[in-house]
This record gives C-alpha cells, sequence and structure tokens, in this order.
C-alpha cells in the first residue's frame, strides 16, 4: 500500500509542477510510513515469537494435566479398592462378631499361664543367681579358712552347682581303717565353723575307696569302709563341732566313682578320699523348682 502511495506521489510530481517545499514534506511523510512499518513488522515477529511460546506452554499445560487426570483415575481406583477391602473386613467383624465367653476365658487363661510360667523362669533364674553368688562366698571362706592346709590334701570347687571339699585319705584315716586322725581335726573344725555360719544348707559326706580289695574283721569290703568312714566325719561334725545333725547325710561310694583311673599309685591315692558336699536344703530347693499354682 504504501508503494502503491508512492507511485502515486511520483506521477504526480512527474506530470505536474510540484514545488520543492510540498516535495520534501512527501518525502517526509513517506520516512515516517517506512518506520512506521518496520516497526510494525517487529510488533508482528514478536506477536509470531509470543504465540509460538504460548502455543508451547499451552501444549505443555495439557501433558501436565493428562498426566494430572490419569494420577487423579488411579487414586480413584485405589480408594474404590481400599473401601471395598473396607467393606469386605467390616462384613467379617460381622460374621465373627463378639469372641465367645468362653474363647475369652480361654484366652485369659493362657496368658495368666503365660504370666505364671514367666514369674517362675524369672523366680529360677533370680535363685540360681542367688546360688551361685553363695557357693562363690563359701569357697572364699573355706579358702580363707583353710589356706594353712596343703592343696593337696584338701581340695574346694564348684562341680554340679555346689560346693565340694575333698580331703584326701592320708589326712583323715590311717590306711584301711576308719578311725579320724587327731590331724584332721582342725580342718574338721575349720570346715564346721563354715558349715554353722551357714545354716541353711544341707550336709552330704561321702566316703570313696580306691578298687583295692579289703576284708578284715572290722571292715568287710570298699562299701563297709567308705560308708563307715562318712559316717565317722558326720558324727564327729555333729558331736564336736555341733553341726546340726538335721542338716547332715552319711553315703559310701566304695570304688564306683572314681576322680581318676585306679590304673597307678598316685591314682588310687586321689581316689581315696571323703568328699563333704554343701547343698541347698531340698525342701527349699524342691519348692524353687515347683512352678507357682
Amino acid at each position: 500500500m504504501t508503494k502503491v502511495l508512492f507511485g502515486f506521489l511520483l506521477i504526480g510530481l512527474m506530470t505536474s509542477c510540484v514545488s520543492k517545499k510540498k516535495f520534501t514534506a512527501l518525502q517526509s511523510e513517506k520516512d515516517q510510513l517506512m518506520q512506521m512499518l518496520e516497526n510494525n513488522k517487529k510488533l508482528l515477529a514478536d506477536c509470531n515469537d509470543e504465540k509460538a511460546k504460548l502455543t508451547a506452554d499451552l501444549s505443555a499445560k495439557g501433558q501436565e494435566a493428562a498426566n494430572a487426570t490419569k494420577q487423579i483415575k488411579s487414586l480413584e481406583d485405589q480408594i474404590a479398592s481400599l473401601n471395598n477391602n473396607n467393606t469386605n473386613l467390616l462384613k467379617r467383624l460381622e460374621d465373627l462378631s463378639i469372641i465367645s465367653q468362653a474363647g475369652a476365658e480361654s484366652i485369659k487363661k493362657s496368658l495368666d499361664a503365660m504370666n505364671e510360667k514367666d514369674k517362675y523362669i524369672k523366680n529360677l533364674t533370680s535363685s540360681m543367681a542367688r546360688k551361685d553368688s553363695l557357693n562363690l562366698a563359701l569357697v572364699m571362706n573355706l579358702k580363707k579358712s583353710l589356706a594353712d592346709v596343703n592343696d593337696t590334701d584338701v581340695q574346694i570347687e564348684v562341680k554340679k552347682g555346689v560346693v565340694y571339699i575333698s580331703i584326701s585319705d592320708k589326712m583323715l584315716f590311717q590306711s584301711g581303717s576308719s578311725m579320724i586322725n587327731a590331724s584332721a581335726q582342725n580342718v574338721l573344725a575349720k570346715v564346721a565353723k563354715v558349715l554353722n555360719d551357714h545354716k541353711d544348707l544341707d550336709i552330704l559326706v561321702e566316703g570313696h575307696t580306691d578298687n583295692v580289695p579289703i576284708s578284715t574283721e572290722d571292715i568287710k569290703d570298699n562299701w563297709d569302709l567308705s560308708a563307715k568312714r562318712a559316717t565317722a566325719v558326720v558324727r564327729t561334725l555333729q558331736n564336736k563341732y555341733k553341726v546340726d545333725p538335721s542338716r547332715l547325710t552319711a553315703g559310701g561310694r566304695s570304688e564306683y566313682s572314681p576322680k581318676t583311673s585306679n590304673a597307678t599309685t598316685e591314682g588310687k591315692k586321689l581316689n581315696r578320699r571323703t568328699e563333704i558336699i554343701i547343698l541347698p536344703k531340698l525342701d527349699q530347693f524342691f519348692q524353687m523348682l515347683a512352678p507357682s499354682k
């Protein structure tokens, strides 16, 4: 349109006399129109760029909207499934109703039994721990009291959860005899002192021999010898050192509970012994093991 206008102007200039002043004015107007055209072209290009950007944004938003729609659909499906599950669970609960009175009582009894068993185990563990502590104290007291006695003649140890005092045959008796040596009285006196300090414990005295047979006017065999030696120790603890006889038990083991083989002289020497075994009172022990009612 601008070119056509310019043509007309040019023709007019060519066909008529136009003043220089008017020509200059027309030229100025042309320049203004050309500048406006350039500005409009730039605005058009900017508009096209903005349009392309908006179109791209709209496309992206459309994709986001599509994704959001899919997510919403997935969530709606999950909600429907959960609602269905809840409905089924509620129906199941309705079918089960409330646990019957008999079932509730049975469960209560089972829980009570479990609690009692747990209490029993805790009490037993506590009792065993106290017994272990007592055994340790006994061993320490005995070893302290018998510190001046040869270790080969008197041995103190914990076996099977109880304290054993093993006194050699050589220290207590003459060979083949059940009469206690005078030199052994010092050891028995010290042992009795510890026993009397712990009146809640029972004492088992066991006589042991080697496997060499014996038969005399007073001793029939190793059974007889081991039993008489145990009895002699028990009598001494009772009569001379005032240990309560209700706590004492004497027993002979003959040759049938050796510490080691009887094949050597040294082995026979170790097997000829009297053991003083310190035990918890049997009635208290069984009460400790009995389950609570």
